[in-house]
């Protein structure tokens, strides 16, 4: 397994390790907190919660990129979208940045 630096640094920069962690800093620096989210009985919930202006909260799913929620996930997401919570999916800052200017 012979990897070389530049996958690594690629690897690193598109990870969902290093997505998530642009996430919180990004949410961080515009006075909005982003919690991690984790339920010991229950599976497929997003990653994290993003607290917004005005008591809004956003739920995201972090991916790395390219890849895409399963069939569990994909559920969670809709049973929270059934009770009116915002669900959004992210695979690179840039989508991270999206999510952040919508919901200014």
């Amino acid at each position: 397994m012979n990897k070389s630096i530049k996958d690594i640094v690629h690897h690193a920069e598109v990870s969902e390790k290093a997505i998530e962690a642009y996430l919180v800093r990004r949410a961080k620096e515009q006075g909005l907190l982003c919690l991690k989210y984790s339920s010991a009985n229950t599976t497929g919930y997003p990653d994290r919660l993003l607290l917004l202006p005005d008591g809004r909260v956003a739920w995201i799913e972090i991916k790395t990129k390219g890849k895409h929620p399963n069939k569990l996930q994909l559920l969670r997401h809709d049973e929270l979208r059934r009770h009116g919570h915002t669900v959004y999916v992210a695979d690179s800052k840039e989508g991270i940045e999206k999510i952040l200017t919508l919901n200014k």
